[in-house]
C-alpha cells in the first residue's frame, strides 16, 4: 500500500530526525489529484530532471519572441528608454567606462545621471546582448532571457510541491503569463521583466524560513539584492512580499523568529546593494525626482478602471485593468477551489490568498490612503503592477486545481485569446523595425543624442527650453571667444578659452554637484545658466584651460564600502554554513524523505 502525498506538502520524517514542515498536511482523496509520493522523490535527481524541464520552458519562452521576426521589436512605452541606455552603456564601454553613472547622449547630449539613479542590472544585460547581438535581435534576446529566468525559479519553486511536469507546466505558465506579454508587447518595461525571476524565489525561501531558520538569511538576502539591482519599484513589492509572507507565517505557526531572519535578510540585501542605494538615496535632491510621480504615472492615477483628462492615458488603463480582472478572476476561483477540495485550515491556503488577497486589494482604489502612508509604496507608481506578485499564486493554485492537461491548456488559450481581442479592440502594440533601430543607433554614434528623461534632469533645470544647436562651449555674452577642444568624453571635458576680457562661458552640459570644474589647475565653484541649467565657467582675461571632471563623490564612495564589507560578510557566512553540511541552494530542494512502503 502506498502513502499519498499533498500538493503543498506534509508531515516530513526520516530515520534520525522527525521536524514539522512549514506547509501543514492535508489529505487526498485519490492520488490522481496530486503527484505521487514517489513522483515527489525525483526532486532530488535534478540533473536528470534538467535538460527535459529547461528545453520546454525555453521553448514556451521562444514562442513569446517569435513575432519580432516579422513584425519587428515591439515598442511599447519604455522601449526607447532602454534601448538609448544599452547603446550608450555599449558606447561608453568602448572609452574604457566600464560602469557609466552619467549618460552624456541623453537630452540631446546635455547629459543626465541616469545610470546613477536607474538600477545597473537590466541595462547592463541588455548592453552586453547589444555588444555581441544585432541591435535588431538585441530586445528579442532580452526577453528569452528574462522569460526563461522566471521559468527557471518557478520551477525550482514548484518541484517543492509538484513532480516533474507539473512544476513544467507552472514554470511555463508563469513566465508566459498574460501580464508578461502586456509588458514585453505593450509596456517595454524590461527590467521589471527581468525582475519577474524573483517573485517566485521570495515565496520559496519564505516558506523554507521556519525549516531553514538563520541559513534562509544569506538566498533571502540575496534576493532582496537582486531586485534592488534590477528594478526599484519591483524591489519595494519584493520587501513589501517578505514582511506580509514572513508576518503569516509567524503568526501561524507562532514563531517570531522568522520575522527576525527576514529582516536580517531584508538589511544584508539592501547592504550588498548599497553601492546602488546610498549613491541613488543622498542625490535624489539632486535631480527632479519628484516627476516620478507626475500626472499620469502616480498611483491615484492607476487603479483598475481610473480615468483622467488624457484619453490614450485612460485607453491604456483599460486595457490594464481588463486584464487584471481576468487574472484575478483566475486566480479567486483557483484559489477557492483549492481551498473547498483541502482542509480549510490548510497553512499553504492561506498563504496564497492572503498575499493574492493584498495585491488585489492593492489595485483598488479604496487602497488609496495605504498607497499614501506605508514608506515608499506610492514609488511603485502603477497600482497594477501588483500583478507581478499575484501571478505565483495563480500559477501555483493552477496547476495544483486543474490536473487534467486540455484543461490546463484551455485556461492558457482563453487567457491568450483575451490579449488577441484586446490587441485588436483596445490597444495594438507599436513597433520599431531595422531601420528604426539604425537611426537609433546614428544618434549615439553622430554625437546628435536623444530625448533624456524628466525625472533625472538636474533640480531647477528645464530640458524642453535647451538649445539643441548649441555649441560645446559658448561665452555667455556677444563677446567672441577662441576655443579649442581638447577632450569631450562622457566623464572628463577638457578645453582651452581664450578671451579678450573675463567672461563666462556656457557649456553643453547640465550643471550637477559630481561635476568638478577646474581653471588652470584650480577648482573653482561653477555657475548654473537660470532655468536651463548649464554649467557656467567664469574666465579671466587671456588663455584658460578648463578641466571638467565627474568624480567619485563620498556617498559613492561609503555606499561601495558597505557592498564590499556585506560581500565579505556574505563570503563567509556561505563557507560557514557550507562547513555546516548545508548550502543555501539546499532550500531549492525538498529534504529527503524515507521511501513509502509497499506490499
Amino acid at each position: 500500500m502506498s502513502k499519498s502525498a499533498s500538493i503543498f506538502g506534509e508531515k516530513r520524517r526520516d530515520v534520525n530526525s522527525c521536524y514539522i514542515d512549514a506547509l501543514q498536511e492535508t489529505s487526498l482523496d485519490s492520488p490522481a489529484n496530486v503527484p505521487s509520493w514517489k513522483n515527489a522523490e525525483n526532486t532530488l535527481q535534478s540533473r536528470s530532471v534538467f535538460p527535459v524541464s529547461a528545453f520546454v520552458i525555453m521553448g514556451a519562452a521562444f514562442a513569446v519572441i517569435v513575432p519580432f521576426f516579422f513584425l519587428g521589436s515591439p515598442s511599447g512605452h519604455d522601449f526607447e528608454f532602454h534601448m538609448f541606455s544599452w547603446m550608450e552603456v555599449v558606447q561608453q564601454w568602448k572609452q574604457g567606462i566600464f560602469f557609466p553613472r552619467w549618460a552624456t547622449y541623453a537630452h540631446w547630449t546635455f547629459g543626465e545621471a541616469r545610470f546613477l539613479f536607474y538600477p545597473p542590472a537590466s541595462w547592463n544585460l541588455g548592453a552586453l546582448l547589444g555588444s555581441v547581438l544585432p541591435w535588431q535581435l538585441t530586445s528579442g534576446a532580452y526577453v528569452w532571457v528574462a522569460l526563461i529566468a522566471s521559468g527557471f525559479s518557478m520551477f525550482l519553486l514548484a518541484r517543492r510541491w509538484f513532480n516533474r511536469s507539473d512544476a513544467i507546466f507552472a514554470a511555463v505558465l508563469y513566465a508566459v503569463n498574460p501580464y508578461h506579454l502586456v509588458i514585453v508587447y505593450w509596456r517595454s518595461a524590461l527590467a521589471e521583466l527581468l525582475a519577474g525571476c524573483l517573485i517566485p524565489l521570495v515565496l520559496l525561501y519564505a516558506v523554507r524560513s521556519e525549516e531553514e531558520g538563520p541559513r534562509v538569511i544569506l538566498p533571502l538576502g540575496l534576493v532582496v539584492a537582486a531586485a534592488w539591482l534590477t528594478n526599484a519599484p519591483s524591489a519595494v513589492m519584493v520587501n513589501y512580499s517578505i514582511a506580509l509572507l514572513l508576518l503569516i507565517i509567524a503568526i501561524v505557526r507562532r514563531n517570531a523568529r522568522v520575522l527576525i531572519h527576514g529582516t536580517v535578510a531584508v538589511v544584508l540585501g539592501a547592504a550588498l546593494a548599497a553601492f546602488y542605494l546610498v549613491p541613488a538615496g543622498y542625490e535624489q535632491k539632486w535631480i527632479n525626482l519628484s516627476q516620478v510621480l507626475a500626472p499620469g504615472v502616480r498611483p491615484l492615477d492607476n487603479f483598475l478602471f481610473t480615468s483622467i483628462n488624457d484619453a490614450d492615458h485612460n485607453h491604456f488603463n483599460l486595457f490594464m485593468s481588463i486584464v487584471a480582472v481576468a487574472e484575478i478572476l483566475v486566480a479567486g476561483v483557483m484559489l477557492w477551489d483549492l481551498r473547498r477540495t483541502r482542509n480549510s485550515q490548510s497553512f499553504p491556503w492561506w498563504l496564497l490568498a492572503i498575499w493574492s488577497g493584498i495585491a488585489t486589494l492593492l489595485m483598488c482604489r479604496f487602497s488609496y490612503v495605504l498607497w499614501e502612508i506605508l514608506p515608499e509604496l506610492r514609488f511603485v507608481q502603477l497600482p497594477w503592477r501588483w500583478l507581478l506578485c499575484l501571478n505565483v499564486p495563480l500559477a501555483l493554485a493552477a496547476t495544483a486545481v486543474m490536473r487534467r492537461w486540455w484543461m490546463r491548456s484551455v485556461l492558457y488559450l482563453a487567457m491568450v485569446a483575451l490579449l488577441l481581442i484586446l490587441w485588436n479592440r483596445v490597444q495594438q502594440p507599436w513597433w520599431d523595425n531595422a531601420a528604426d533601430l539604425a537611426e537609433m543607433q546614428d544618434a549615439i554614434q553622430d554625437g546628435s543624442g536623444y530625448e533624456g528623461t524628466d525625472e533625472y534632469v538636474p533640480s531647477g533645470a528645464d530640458p524642453y527650453d535647451l538649445n539643441k544647436n548649441a555649441p560645446l562651449v559658448a561665452v555667455v555674452g556677444r563677446d567672441r571667444a577662441h576655443i579649442r577642444i581638447l577632450d569631450w568624453g562622457p566623464q572628463l571635458k577638457r578645453f582651452t578659452a581664450e578671451v579678450s576680457r573675463s567672461e563666462n562661458l556656457r557649456l553643453r552640459l547640465f550643471y550637477y554637484p559630481a561635476w568638478r570644474v577646474e581653471v588652470n589647475g584650480v577648482p573653482i565653484v561653477a555657475k548654473t545658466q537660470a532655468h536651463t541649467g548649464e554649467i557656467l565657467v567664469p574666465v579671466e582675461t587671456g588663455i584658460s584651460e578648463v578641466r571638467v571632471k565627474f568624480i567619485q563623490t563620498p556617498d559613492r564612495f561609503w555606499g561601495g564600502m558597505i557592498s564590499l564589507i556585506s560581500l565579505v560578510l556574505a563570503v563567509t557566512l556561505m563557507f560557514y554554513q557550507r562547513r555546516g553540511s548545508w548550502s543555501w541552494t539546499d532550500a531549492a530542494r525538498t529534504p529527503s524523505r524515507p521511501r513509502a512502503s509497499t506490499n
